[in-house]
């Protein structure tokens, strides 16, 4: 039985969200051929998801001079338990599942915050002398990922998720990508067809 971390980066709804609907066919299946697994997701837009702040920076200076964790403010505490609570959460997870769409060639914001979470000195990294090596290594990533246009891998968003998950250790790392729908609205149905299958035939052997 294995631990599943799924992490949504879309602002809009599954109705309105290709790359929800692409998620939701994985999931679906994924359920099916792996009923014993556990799932847990985040979903980024309808929670507050602690962003690296003036109060966070602040607070883990405070933590470094001296100060106790019950002297920080209200808010302050309740940053920094999400933030190690959603460092924790990737740390136990065998499979990680992240989907957003590709904004001006990268990543959602919220995703960005929480990869902050889990790019951690001395919890999922560690540096040495020679390298920085991983602490919590050999799990197996899905990256799933809309575009309007094409670029078969090569934008900023997918290369930086590929690059961080093998930096931290990842063994398997996946894309499902599934693109175009802007620059050919012809063909767009067509291709999210596409998408869906290979999404459902991906979740078989995940």
């Amino acid at each position: 039985m294995a631990k599943i971390l799924v992490i949504k980066a879309h602002p809009l709804t599954i109705e309105h969200s290709r790359t929800l609907k692409i998620l939701d066919a994985f999931m679906t299946q994924y359920k099916v051929s792996n009923p014993e697994d556990t799932i847990e997701t985040r979903d980024l837009y309808a929670e507050e998801f602690p962003d690296i702040d003036r109060s966070m920076m602040t607070a883990w200076g405070q933590l470094q001079n001296g100060v106790g964790f019950p002297d920080l403010t209200t808010q302050q505490q309740q940053q920094l338990s999400a933030y190690d609570s959603t460092t924790q959460q990737y740390i136990d997870a065998d499979k990680v599942i992240l989907a957003n769409p590709m904004w001006n060639l990268s990543i959602p914001a919220k995703l960005q915050a929480w990869i902050d979470t889990i790019c951690v000195a001395g919890k999922t990294f560690q540096y040495t002398e020679t390298a920085e090596i991983p602490l919590v290594p050999g799990k197996k990533v899905l990256h799933i990922q809309t575009a309007g246009g094409f670029y078969d891998g090569k934008d900023f968003g997918a290369k930086y998720i590929s690059g961080i998950m093998h930096f931290l250790g990842a063994s398997d790392v996946q894309e499902l990508a599934v693109e175009g729908m802007d620059h050919f609205p012809e063909k767009a149905e067509a291709f999210m067809q596409d998408g869906l299958e290979r999404a459902t035939a991906l979740a078989t052997k995940f």
